[in-house]
């Protein structure tokens, strides 16, 4: 079914407006299916509006200024994401998967007026007032005291990200209103999102992508389906099931299905659309999925949540071309989108074809929550030299934020991805590129995926340690091929074969995990 593509303009609206637009022109469309509900965008429209009047009681008689929302994958989830923008509230997701501490420390640091919680969800520590309701229970017709929904300013905080600090305590990324516009203005109407497309939800709330999977659908009239978790891990029993058109999920989902031998050819005939970002997506993934959805056009994306989600975009060239990456590299993550701006720069501040990514333009957000963790992470640019801005403050709009990514500019297929510069470790006083022996593993026949850790040895010196899925793979035979690709100390001491690697809660490997793992056991003390 050919989509009904929404307006493309970015006028600054906020994020429930676009909702509420798709709201008005398709009543009757089917905005969500979760857990074997289906509601229209009226239903749905309504139910938000039932809970915004319960946040508002639960808040004193006012609407909360900065709301936490504790919920997943239930229809309180989506629902109450959209009551607490239609108040006008900064929404903070926290996950009831994560320990309740984690959730305590972000609201504290959030300082929450509410949070707004789905029945069984662990609220312990939480240090602001709690609602709990179940959106499956309200009723279907509207009602007279639901709120007015509330026009924010376009440079007003949109919602509040926690993403990992590195100091161990959670860092606060504001988003405002005009970023999100910004980011939609583009990706509803490159991906052809309208009534009639069916988009998949894989991301959880608390990650940022998942900002695509709700709005960019309910901005274009779409229909938003959830998996459940065992979906997640099937991606064709659940594409075909439901007659997904758009796919959004990590690279890891596919290595996932590759593992149960998922991913024949033609298995995914409703795939208009493949999207992947979060991490490195490899030429062999990009294959693999590509064969299984050969209808589906398949784009990598980039992007650090201080950029709104993704920011840059890489059209793999149709099936039988080749994709712009040697067999066992990582796909090239191309260009930016309209109204950003890049520099590249080496390791003095002075422009370069290869070196750290920072971007500025109408995607970047405006600074930390805490105005401490902006020191060190903007550039100012003179036109010849960037150096860093060391003040613990708001950046100026003009700042580049530094992504902590090392890239190469392509004059072919614009940026290619290198690793990240905190990924850069010394081992025997040379510097090591983990990411340069995870492509040469990659490399080797019959490796699907590698990750390369440090860990320490028994005398405290710095060593390597390598995982890999693949069939069957040989540590000895890798280890001896590798040998003869790079020099001696980037060779991984020891090579680990996964069945699949480790996932965090955002879906990625989990280098925390594997590095316990990989790390050498210490024969205890006689």
């Amino acid at each position: 079914m050919t989509p009904d593509p929404a307006p493309q303009t970015a006028d600054g609206r906020g994020l429930y407006e676009w909702f509420a637009a798709s709201a008005r022109r398709h009543p009757t469309a089917v905005a969500l299916e979760v857990a074997g509900d289906s509601r229209t965008y009226a239903e749905l429209e309504t139910l938000a509006g039932h809970l915004a009047a319960q946040a508002v009681a639960a808040a004193d008689g006012r609407p909360p200024r900065r709301a936490g929302l504790l919920a997943a994958r239930t229809l309180t989830a989506y629902a109450g994401y959209l009551a607490l923008q239609r108040l006008g509230a900064t929404v903070v997701p926290l996950n009831p998967g994560f320990p309740p501490a984690r959730n305590a420390a972000v609201a504290a640091a959030a300082g929450l007026d509410l949070v707004l919680a789905q029945p069984g969800a662990d609220t312990t520590g939480l240090p602001a007032p709690v609602l709990t309701a179940d959106a499956a229970a309200l009723p279907a017709n509207g009602a007279a005291d639901v709120p007015p929904a509330h026009r924010p300013d376009p440079a007003d905080t949109c919602y509040i990200l926690f993403t990992s600090g590195s100091t161990g305590t959670p860092k606060g990324v504001p988003i405002l209103h005009r970023n999100v516009a910004a980011y939609l203005g583009h990706v509803i109407g490159r991906y052809e999102l309208g009534v009639g497309a069916r988009v998949s939800q894989t991301f959880d709330l608390t990650f940022d992508l998942s900002v695509f999977d709700l709005f960019a659908t309910w901005g274009s009239g779409a229909t938003l389906v959830v998996p459940d978790a065992n979906d997640v891990l099937a991606p064709v029993r659940f594409v075909t099931r439901e007659r997904i058109t758009h796919w959004f999920s990590v690279p890891s989902v596919v290595s996932f299905a590759m593992r149960l031998r998922g991913l024949t050819p033609d298995s995914m005939p409703t795939l208009r659309w493949s999207l992947f970002c979060g991490e490195p997506l490899t030429a062999a993934q990009a294959a693999a999925w590509r064969a299984a959805a050969p209808g589906s056009v398949l784009e990598n994306l980039y992007g650090p949540t201080e950029l709104t989600l993704s920011c840059t975009q890489y059209r793999l060239p149709p099936a039988g071309t080749p994709s712009g990456a040697p067999a066992g590299d990582t796909v090239p993550i191309g260009h930016l989108y309209p109204g950003l701006e890049q520099l590249v720069v080496d390791e003095d501040g002075h422009p370069a074809t290869e070196g750290e990514l920072c971007v500025r333009g109408v995607q970047r957000f405006p600074g930390y929550l805490d105005p401490r963790d902006n020191a060190g992470r903007f550039l100012r640019f003179d036109g010849g030299r960037a150096t860093v801005v060391q003040e613990a403050q708001p950046p100026a709009d003009g700042l580049w934020y530094r992504t902590g990514d090392r890239v190469r500019q392509d004059p072919r297929t614009g940026l290619v991805h290198l690793g990240r510069l905190d990924q850069q470790v010394k081992v025997r006083g040379y510097r090591v590129e983990l990411g340069e022996i995870e492509t040469a593993l990659r490399a080797l026949p019959g490796v699907r995926d590698a990750a390369v850790v440090t860990v320490q040895g028994p005398r405290g010196d710095t060593r390597l340690a390598a995982a890999c899925t693949g069939d069957d793979p040989d540590p000895g035979r890798l280890l001896t091929e590798l040998g003869a690709l790079l020099p001696p100390y980037m060779v991984p001491e020891t090579l680990t074969p996964y069945d699949v690697f480790p996932l965090n809660a955002n879906g990625k490997t989990d280098r925390l995990a594997l590095r316990e793992a990989l790390a050498p056991r210490r024969r205890p003390a006689r």
